[in-house]
């Protein structure tokens, strides 16, 4: 919570990072067009086309996001994911202090698995991690811009990456030209209340 009542600061960009599977999947009937009077009609089966995985990049304090869709989501894509956050994106930055959840991909291992050691240890020297409390990923805000590019944009069948792709493209660029913010009012305060159960008892 401290974190999120940082002013902004370009030397050293607060970025939230989470990640979220997508189904591809077809159509296994033609759907029939709506026509006047009467709505359109999809069949309930449907072709499996596999998975693709989104990265969801997003800086709050900037109304930035940036969503690279990948075939999987291993380690390795974790930190190639971190890696471009930090030469394609942000070059300049001191610091990048980066909010994501306990998954076990998100770690500084994941990048000397991916990278030489010293390669690794550049970026891991760059980031400033903070981890959201295990059962918490909710308050990683890059959580709330998935749900809405889910509700807003994935919210019907797509059937190959290279659709998603573009999709998720098209969204982001929208949302990029308004610079859309998250309206985050929860504080250490609200937390010490709300989530009083997390802390420990000091009598």
């Amino acid at each position: 919570m401290d974190v999120y009542q940082r002013p902004y600061d370009p030397k050293r960009p607060m970025v939230c990072l989470d990640e979220a599977s997508k189904q591809l999947i077809g159509q296994a009937c033609r759907p029939v067009p709506a026509r006047p009077g009467q709505a359109a009609r999809v069949d309930y089966e449907y072709v499996r086309h596999g998975t693709a995985n989104l990265f969801m990049v997003f800086e709050p304090l900037a109304g930035k996001r940036q969503v690279h869709v990948t075939d999987r989501r291993t380690k390795r894509d974790w930190a190639w994911c971190v890696k471009g956050l930090m030469e394609d994106r942000y070059p300049a930055a001191e610091k990048i202090v980066l909010v994501m959840d306990n998954l076990n991909t998100h770690g500084l291992p994941s990048l000397y698995e991916a990278f030489p050691p010293s390669e690794a240890k550049r970026i891991a020297d760059k980031l400033e991690i903070h981890y959201t409390p295990k059962h918490g990923s909710w308050l990683d805000m890059a959580e709330i811009e998935l749900g809405i590019l889910s509700r807003q944009c994935l919210d019907r069948r797509i059937d190959n990456i290279g659709l998603l792709k573009r999709e998720v493209s098209a969204w982001q660029k929208q949302r990029n030209a308004r610079a859309t913010k998250v309206d985050w009012r929860f504080t250490t305060a609200d937390a010490r209340i709300k989530l009083r159960r997390l802390y420990p008892s000091i009598e």
